[in-house]
């Protein structure tokens, strides 16, 4: 206890001779309000980088902080928290439970693995079932916890296999944390990088458009980690035996549809209808949101009440998204984001013609690669967006883009046990066997640089398709 509190008072001592250190060098460019925003700003990038500190903890701080400094007003920290991303989120959690607790999504799951024929037909049903969940199922945590029983029934059914097992517990992870950029809901990121588009005064993107344009990746980057774990982690024998499973082997539900499972499934299609076509009624989604979680937690639905399903919400990360987007909205208004933003990407400047296209490999490259030293997923959209969209507009890229493929590209954060939660989840399920540091880190150095190629083909030649094109000119 005594040397984590020395470390947390080390770096933070550290950081504060930096963060002043950045003020007075650039105080007589910055107004007030920017210079402190960015000595708040570097303190806590530094503290989830640095210091063992929960991200929601640092992100709490440094929004009370700026709050303290008169940066924003306690108004504004109080509207953040009453964000309609936070309704839409929470509500979201509620439906998901409600889902679970059903027997819907273990149905669905295996209505595709019970169709499996070989061990390669297993894993890519498997690789579907879990791109399917990220429709239902918001947050990548969320997906992980669920997708855990499933693992622990399969190592039963094949017969306790290690091989096939490690294999399986690779996969889950993987495929749900690559996947998740198929929905608007798939991680609480999209819902923040959304958020600071809309304070920017940019046009947001939305459930039916990340829909549209997210579900190609999702599918084309899940069917690669498939194929490369199962390229990498099982031999050609493996893959072609034969098997057999049914409902039963994975404890799912069988027979018809019970009437709880008819009714939530209801609900669900009424819900995401009423999400894709927002446009038309005008309302907002986090509302359809809040309305679907009444419905699905009214007596004699599915079984669960408004009370439990509070209870699942993700608390902490609905407070660390209220905190970041009261950060993100100071970086913006101060001017911080926008001169940091020109300082960092100044050089690309020089590059002439070419600089656009420079501009898109750094940002692919930074966004796969941060999550080395920021481990959250919301904690790196709230960081790099703001300074993605000075960038993009001092260069005329489409800013829109450039946040979703900034998004996009962070998807990957497979390379440590610590860099994302699913991953740690599978890395030690207890009684069964895990993977090792060395087939994570395997795994991904073929699935880093494929996944930053797909996201780049994607922004020059499938999104300006589908109206969301890179390049001003485009």
């Amino acid at each position: 206890m005594t040397s984590t509190k020395n470390l947390v008072a080390a770096t933070i001592a550290t950081a504060l001779i930096v963060a002043i250190s950045a003020f007075s060098l650039t105080g007589s460019e910055l107004p007030r309000e920017a210079g402190l925003t960015l000595v708040i700003f570097v303190l806590a990038v530094w503290a989830w980088i640095f210091t063992p500190l929960a991200d929601v903890y640092v992100a709490l701080a440094a929004a009370c902080s700026l709050v303290v400094f008169s940066v924003i007003d306690s108004e504004d920290l109080a509207e953040s928290l009453g964000n309609e991303t936070i309704w839409l989120l929470f509500a979201a959690v509620v439906m998901a439970e409600g889902i679970s607790r059903s027997g819907l999504s273990s149905r669905i799951v295996a209505t595709l693995i019970t169709r499996a024929r070989t061990f390669t037909g297993l894993f890519w049903m498997i690789t579907l079932a879990l791109m399917c969940t990220a429709f239902l199922v918001p947050s990548t945590s969320g997906r992980a916890a669920l997708a855990l029983p499933l693992l622990a029934s399969l190592h039963e059914a094949l017969g306790r296999r290690e091989r096939l097992t490690r294999a399986l517990s690779l996969l889950i992870p993987s495929v749900i944390l690559i996947s998740a950029v198929s929905s608007y809901i798939g991680a609480g990121a999209h819902l923040i990088t959304d958020q600071i588009l809309d304070a920017n005064d940019l046009e947001t993107i939305g459930f039916l458009r990340w829909m549209i344009l997210g579900s190609g990746l999702g599918l084309v980057a899940s069917a690669l980690t498939c194929a490369l774990v199962m390229g990498i982690f099982l031999d050609r024998e493996e893959r072609k035996e034969s098997l057999q499973l049914t409902a039963a082997d994975i404890d799912a539900p069988t027979g018809e549809f019970s009437a709880a499972e008819q009714r939530v499934l209801t609900i669900v299609i009424a819900a995401v209808v009423g999400w894709c076509t927002e446009s038309i009624h005008g309302v907002e989604p986090a509302i359809i949101a809040v309305l679907g979680a009444l419905a699905i937690t009214a007596p004699g639905v599915a079984g669960l009440t408004l009370t439990d399903g509070l209870k699942k919400a993700p608390w902490p990360l609905l407070v660390f998204m209220a905190a970041t987007l009261a950060l993100g909205k100071a970086l913006v208004e101060s001017g911080a984001a926008e001169w940091l933003g020109e300082a960092l990407f100044a050089p690309l400047q020089g590059w002439g013609d070419i600089a656009q296209w420079g501009f898109l490999l750094v940002l692919i490259a930074v966004s796969t690669y941060a999550h080395l030293m920021i481990q959250s997923r919301s904690a790196r959209s709230a960081v790099l967006i703001p300074l993605v969209l000075t960038a993009a507009t001092s260069l005329g890229v489409n800013p829109v883009a450039a946040a979703f493929a900034s998004t996009a590209a962070a998807g990957f954060c497979h390379t440590l046990t610590s860099s994302a939660k699913p991953v740690a989840l599978f890395s030690q399920v207890e009684d069964l066997p895990g993977y090792s540091a060395a087939d994570l880190l395997k795994l991904s150095l073929w699935l880093g640089p494929a996944h930053g190629v797909l996201v780049a083909i994607f922004t020059v030649s499938v999104w300006p398709l589908l109206g969301m094109p890179f390049f001003a000119s485009a």
